[in-house]
């Protein structure tokens, strides 16, 4: 085995290298790159398992999985350009050991999907740090995203009513302060790109802040609106009774791009 680290202010070098990785360092090197928002190559002898609207079972092969900051799972063989296997943005992923195995498993909640990597043999693995400022120009900001909401609240849920934007707290300004369908007052966070535990625990604040400030019986609901969040985000959000909606910033570029 041998290991390279960069940093991660690298941008596009390898944050981390691991050649022929055990499962037990597999497992270290993805759960630790996925928590951080890396971009993740593994390669490797695997099987793949996949459930939701049909399910398929590919066999043992060498393969290439790549594993994105926003959720994305891609598994690769030795031919085309598509993947043979793939989740979409806003799955949830999740490295671990199994019966000695390296598992990467990712899970998309609506509609219910599952994709299971079980890798037999690792050759590489590799974490990058990919941050790149003319995202900026491509992902829209945080104002795109709310001006999303605004004109289309059910793309938070239906029934949801936006009451006012910017509303004062003693904990801060909430992005997007309403209502749902049952009367219950709902703070909304706004986040453009791929979040951690730092953007759970302002929402938090928030929530608590209003419920301060509202009489003693109001309910107060909080929404984290992010294009994905790490795996430690999602576990803190379900800790403290909050919830997570993924959506993303609309832009002309994003919208002029082809569809699949």
């Amino acid at each position: 085995m041998t290991a390279n680290q960069g940093t991660p202010a690298e941008t596009g070098q390898p944050v981390a290298h691991v050649a022929s990785p055990t499962p037990a360092q597999a497992q270290e090197q993805v759960a630790a790159a996925i928590d951080r928002g890396d971009l993740v190559t593994i390669f490797g002898h695997c099987t793949v398992e996949y459930d939701g609207r049909a399910s398929s079972h590919l066999g043992p092969g060498d393969r290439l999985v790549v594993c994105k900051p926003d959720g994305t799972t891609l598994v690769h063989t030795d031919e085309g350009h598509q993947p043979v296997n793939w989740q979409p943005p806003g799955c949830t992923q999740d490295a671990r050991l199994r019966d000695g195995q390296f598992e990467l498993h990712s899970v998309r909640s609506t509609p219910e999907e599952e994709l299971l990597v079980t890798f037999e043999e690792l050759f590489q693995v590799t974490a990058y740090n990919l941050t790149d400022e003319r995202e900026l120009a491509l992902v829209g900001t945080e104002s795109d995203l709310r001006d999303r909401i605004l004109d289309e609240p059910a793309l938070l849920e239906p029934g949801f009513s936006p009451l006012a934007t910017e509303r004062e707290t003693s904990a801060g300004a909430v992005d997007i302060f309403g209502e749902d369908e049952r009367g219950r007052r709902v703070v909304v966070e706004l986040k453009r790109r791929r979040v951690g535990p730092d953007a759970v625990g302002q929402l938090t604040r928030y929530v608590d802040a209003l419920q301060r400030d509202l009489h003693a019986d109001a309910e107060v609901r909080g929404i984290l609106v992010a294009p994905s969040v790490t795996d430690r985000a999602r576990e803190l959000l379900a800790e403290k009774g909050l919830e997570f909606v993924a959506l993303e910033p609309e832009t002309d570029a994003v919208a002029d791009e082809p569809t699949e």
